[in-house]
Order: C-alpha cells, then sequence, then structure tokens
C-alpha cells in the first residue's frame, strides 16, 4: 500500500524528538536489518491500524527492513460478521452463528489461496484475518498484533479466535490490561501518532480558518469537537446529549466529523442516528469526510476549544493523541487506552457518562488557562509517549526479541 503523502523521511523527525532519538533507532536496525517483515489487515483506508502502517512502513524500510503491507479481501457478509465479532471481542453481547463462522473460514480459504506469504516474520493485525495462521507451514514467524481490547471478551467469540492466536509465534497488544492469558508471549506496545502527517502537522491559521468557514462553524463561538468513525462504541448519541446540557451554560457548538472504513459495515446506519438525534439544530455539525480528509481533520481540532473521545469500549483510541498533540484538552471516557493518554486533570478529564462529560466541559469553557495548562500538558506527554518514532522503535525490538527466544537481555552493541 502508498501513501498519499509523499517525501517524508527518517531525518525529518530530528526537528520534533531530537538526533538522539533517531541515533537510537539506527542503532536498534542494524540489529535487523534486512528482515522481511509483512504485514496483513483488512482495510487500507479508514481506522488506525491503516493510518498506522502507512506512515510506518516507510520508515522501516528507510532503516533497512524489508517491510511490505497487503490487505485481505472479503465481501460485505464477510465484514458483517468480523464486525460481530469485534463488537463480541469487545464483551457486547453477539450471536455467533455457525452460518456466520462458515463465512469467516470460507474468505480465509479464500485469502488463503489468493495471498502469497514471503515474510521472515508475518505480522497479522486483528481479528479478521486472524485465520492465516494455517499459511505458517509455509515458514517464518507469526505474530497476532491485537490492536483491540479482548480481556472480556463474549465466550463464543473468543472460543472460535483463540486455536488460531496460540499457533502463533507471539502476540502484541497496546496495553497490559488488553490481554488474555495465552500460551505463547506477550508484548506491550502502545499505538502512536505520526507529528508529520497531514492530520498532525502544523497548519497556517488561515487554512484553518477557511475550514471552519466551510463547514459553517463561528470562530468566535467556542467549538467542541468529536473526530472518530460513527460508531455506537464511540458514543456519538452520549456526545449530543453532553453538548445540549453544555448549551444551557455556553453558546457553544459541537462538531462530529469522521470516516468510514470498509470493514465496518455499521457506520451508515449509525450516522442516520446522529443526524436524527442532531435534529436541526444548525449548531450540531455531523460531517461524514471522504477518505484523505486529513488536513481538513488537522484544521477542524486546531480550530476547536475542547475535544471529546467519548467511547464505551476503545481499543485505543488515537485521535486523543491527535488532539493533545494540537494542544486540546480531552475529555474521555475512561475506557480502554484513552486511560494511558488522558491524564485525569493533567492532560484532560476522564468520564464515565454524558452528564460527566458537560461538567468538564463547562469547566473548561469557563477557565482559558486550565485549557492553556491541561493543552501544554498534553502535548508534552505525547511528545514522550506516543509519537511514531517510538513505535517503530518497540517493533524493531519485537523483531529482536524474535530472534532471541528466551533471553532476558539482548546486547545491541
Amino acid at each position: 500500500m502508498d501513501s498519499p503523502e509523499r517525501g517524508i523521511r527518517l531525518a525529518d523527525y530530528e526537528a520534533v524528538v531530537g538526533s538522539a532519538v533517531l541515533d537510537e533507532l539506527r542503532v536498534v536496525a542494524s540489529r535487523v536489518e534486512g528482515l522481511r517483515l509483512q504485514n496483513i489487515n483488512s482495510t487500507a483506508v479508514g481506522g488506525g491500524v491503516a493510518e498506522i502502517l502507512t506512515r510506518m512502513v516507510p520508515l522501516l524500510k528507510e532503516l533497512g527492513v524489508q517491510a511490505s503491507w497487503d490487505v485481505i479481501k472479503g465481501d460485505q457478509r464477510f465484514f458483517d460478521v468480523t464486525k460481530a465479532l469485534h463488537n463480541a471481542m469487545h464483551g457486547k453481547a453477539e450471536t455467533i452463528t455457525p452460518q456466520m463462522i462458515e463465512c469467516y473460514r470460507d474468505t480465509t480459504a479464500a485469502n488463503l489461496r489468493n495471498m502469497t506469504f514471503g515474510g521472515d516474520v508475518v505480522w497479522i493485525h486483528d481479528p479478521q484475518p486472524a485465520g492465516l495462521i494455517e499459511a505458517k507451514k509455509n515458514g517464518g514467524k507469526w505474530v497476532w498484533r491485537c490492536h483491540i481490547d479482548v480481556s472480556s471478551p463474549d465466550a463464543r467469540a473468543w472460543q472460535f479466535i483463540a486455536p488460531f492466536v496460540d499457533r502463533y509465534d507471539a502476540s502484541i497488544f497496546s496495553m497490559p490490561d488488553f490481554a488474555q492469558r495465552l500460551s505463547i508471549p506477550q508484548f506491550m506496545v502502545a499505538p502512536s501518532i505520526d507529528p508529520l502527517s497531514d492530520k498532525n502537522r502544523e497548519l497556517d491559521q488561515g487554512f484553518i480558518d477557511s475550514v471552519l468557514e466551510k463547514y459553517g462553524l463561528d470562530p468566535e463561538r467556542p467549538v467542541m469537537t468529536q473526530i472518530s468513525r460513527f460508531d455506537r462504541l464511540k458514543d456519538p448519541l452520549g456526545v449530543i446529549a453532553a453538548y445540549r446540557m453544555v448549551r444551557k451554560r455556553h453558546d457553544c457548538q459541537l462538531v462530529l466529523a469522521g470516516g468510514d472504513a470498509p470493514d465496518d459495515p455499521e457506520g451508515a446506519e449509525v450516522l442516520k442516528e446522529v443526524r436524527e438525534a442532531a435534529g436541526d439544530d444548525p449548531d450540531i455539525h455531523v460531517l461524514p469526510l471522504p477518505p484523505y480528509s486529513d488536513l481538513e481533520i488537522n484544521a477542524l481540532v486546531r480550530g476547536s476549544t475542547v475535544v471529546f473521545q467519548k467511547s464505551v469500549k476503545e481499543g485505543f483510541g488515537l485521535t486523543v493523541s491527535e488532539a493533545l498533540w494540537k494542544r486540546k484538552p480531552v475529555i474521555g471516557g475512561a475506557v480502554g487506552g484513552i486511560r494511558l493518554q488522558i491524564i485525569h486533570g493533567v492532560t484532560g478529564y476522564l468520564v464515565h457518562s454524558p452528564a460527566g462529560a458537560a461538567q468538564r466541559a463547562m469547566q473548561l469553557l469557563g477557565d482559558p488557562a486550565l485549557r492553556k495548562r491541561m493543552g501544554d500538558s498534553g502535548y508534552m506527554h505525547v511528545k514522550q509517549n506516543f509519537l511514531l518514532t517510538r513505535h517503530v522503535k518497540d517493533y524493531m525490538l519485537v523483531l529482536l526479541a524474535l530472534d532471541h527466544p528466551g533471553e532476558d537481555i539482548v546486547h545491541l552493541c
């Protein structure tokens, strides 16, 4: 897969992270240079996995890792099945029928016939392509990279996926709380954002103003924003409920913006629900954005006063780090990886209900100094923990660890 953004090289990150970070990356890379790393996931656009791979694969190549990226194919029925599995892995009650399992197995078999597997390490992302482990007999080490929280899954869904997972050589989770008890080694690697991508790089104020104007937003009044797919687990209806409470105290505007992903068939249905809940309120702006709207998303966040990520379940929620990087305080659901990114009372607030979100939003809208303090703290928190350069290093360290099974310490020099 190719990125629509060209020309970014490792040296360009020095201005953001410093030369010492890049020197460390090169030292680690010297130990895994030449390794073939094949990434496989379920979609080329939409969602955090595709965004990360778009930016990470070129950097790994520049560092000498022969990284590639392939995407499985499936019809609408398959993605309906994998969406139900996704929800069930998060713990939502779903009916997983024998017909759904048969569809998953049939689509997996078709991909096994049509795909080429040639990595020294094959990196399978999430449950959708997990069944490709059947190709492990062709060689290489296989790693299941799980980006979602499977700590309390629906029993039937986990009983179906677990036999595939147990055949991998290792697994990777975003945080310890997400993991299951497995018979294979587990690594913990948090996701990341790319500070130089169109979604995160600095923007001219004139462009920010033009995007606000395009979508009918008044820059003179506070703007509250949530950027996410239209997914019930992101609780967009809860955000609207919080906004209505805030409007009783503050003359503000709400933006609910995001795209969709080919492997998320529920998006259109949720978008309809959101529009119905918004009704004819001219200050609720529901914006289903097309792929590659990253510059506009960047501008919408930079033009916002407060950012929400009020998920009720969450894998990691990189939209939080994206907002913190832009020095915006974030109000987020106290779930999943949001809890790693929001330090309560320091970079934002963790909440459990629309009423709690509304209370914190009113507090922030009424206190510009608090917003500034939290924004600066959030920027530094992301710089130290959630940038792409750290993520690339962690992945290379996993590759190195796979070459030294059973060793507690691997000397780089």
